[in-house]
């Protein structure tokens, strides 16, 4: 019996070759990865270009692992959340997020996370695999349905915000990146696409290096080395000096600006030191500042701060010439807002 390989996983030089080997024509392997990039398909049967015995002979030998949105739950406010069961049973969880203009998805890299932050519901789940390529665009594919579907116009923008560190799967993101942005697959605008990461230093500067054309955010939280390893404890293996070293590569190589992600908890980062700290680390280089309204996981330890502290940030951080939105939530009621997705239903 013949062991199936995913197709997916192999170049179009290398569908064009196996075409070969097996006495067809090399041509069939770009008509079957324009089936499998650009078309989205799921089957062989799709393929209507191939006759009904190439595609039975690709059947013998491949399987196309694609994603099944196994639940989706509709937000009063518009958001989806979908629950993602992958051809391993595993499930993830991506979000399409819709405004007036423009729809957005939010998308996993990970099944569970790599790391551990205190306030996020995704990093009390064990960090199971990395997503393949396949499955992180497929996601991308459902979501666009979805917007066409619910929303009458195609999905516009892409966050890497979903479960995961995307950094901690460097290779299979940046993959999926190349699909979702080449002339071969989606031809989205990189441009309309960020990354958003924890901050691991060595691997923005390795980004940094790779060039890539897409935007980068930092999930900062507190600008005081202390506060934010209590809410995020891998920050002791990767202090803020640090990463800001590595954002000074980042912006030399790139000359991109960052978003830094920020929430606001009261008593923990809802004073004018916290305010003044973060205006410092705004100086290290060109960037914004996104004020992100706090999604309850069930933690006593983490409340949304008030309105005055936040005022506070936001007259604060104009004041020094600093670009900041402050974030409503989407999706809460479905617990699809940010930091909560965590497969549970």
């Amino acid at each position: 019996m013949i062991k199936k390989r995913d197709i997916r996983s192999y170049t179009k030089e290398e569908l064009r070759k196996f075409f070969e080997e097996n006495g067809e024509k090399a041509f069939r392997g770009n008509q079957v990865y324009e089936w499998l990039w650009k078309k989205g398909a799921h089957t062989f049967d799709e393929m209507t270009n191939l006759s009904k015995s190439t595609r039975a002979f690709m059947d013998e030998h491949f399987i196309i692992n694609h994603i099944k949105v196994d639940h989706m739950q509709r937000s009063n406010d518009g958001t989806i959340k979908n629950a993602v069961k992958l051809h391993d049973g595993l499930v993830v969880e991506s979000v399409m997020i819709p405004t007036p203009t423009r729809t957005t998805a939010c998308v996993s890299s990970q099944v569970g996370c790599s790391l551990n932050c205190e306030f996020c519901a995704t990093a009390r789940l064990k960090r199971m695999r990395n997503l393949n390529p396949d499955e992180i665009y497929d996601q991308v594919v459902a979501i666009d349905k979805q917007s066409r579907i619910y929303n009458n116009r195609p999905l516009s923008n892409i966050v890497f915000m979903g479960m995961g560190e995307p950094l901690m799967n460097y290779n299979n993101v940046l993959k999926s990146i190349e699909k979702i942005t080449g002339d071969e697959g989606l031809g989205m605008s990189p441009k309309r696409i960020t990354l958003s990461t924890s901050g691991i230093p060595k691997m923005i500067k390795k980004l940094a290096d790779d060039q890539p054309k897409f935007n980068l955010a930092l999930s900062l939280h507190s600008a005081i080395d202390e506060k934010r390893t209590q809410i995020m404890p891998f920050n002791e293996q990767f202090p803020l000096a640090d990463i800001a070293d590595s954002l000074k590569y980042w912006y030399n190589k790139t000359g991109t600006k960052v978003t830094y992600e920020y929430v606001v908890w009261k008593g923990i980062n809802d004073q004018k030191e916290d305010v003044d700290a973060l205006v410092n680390y705004c100086k290290i280089i060109p960037c914004k500042v996104n004020i992100i309204e706090y999604n309850s996981i069930d933690d006593p330890r983490f409340e949304q701060a008030s309105q005055q502290a936040l005022n506070m940030y936001e007259k604060t951080l104009e004041a020094n010439g600093i670009v900041v939105n402050v974030r409503r939530s989407r999706g809460k009621d479905i617990d699809a807002a940010c930091g909560q997705l965590a497969n549970k239903e």
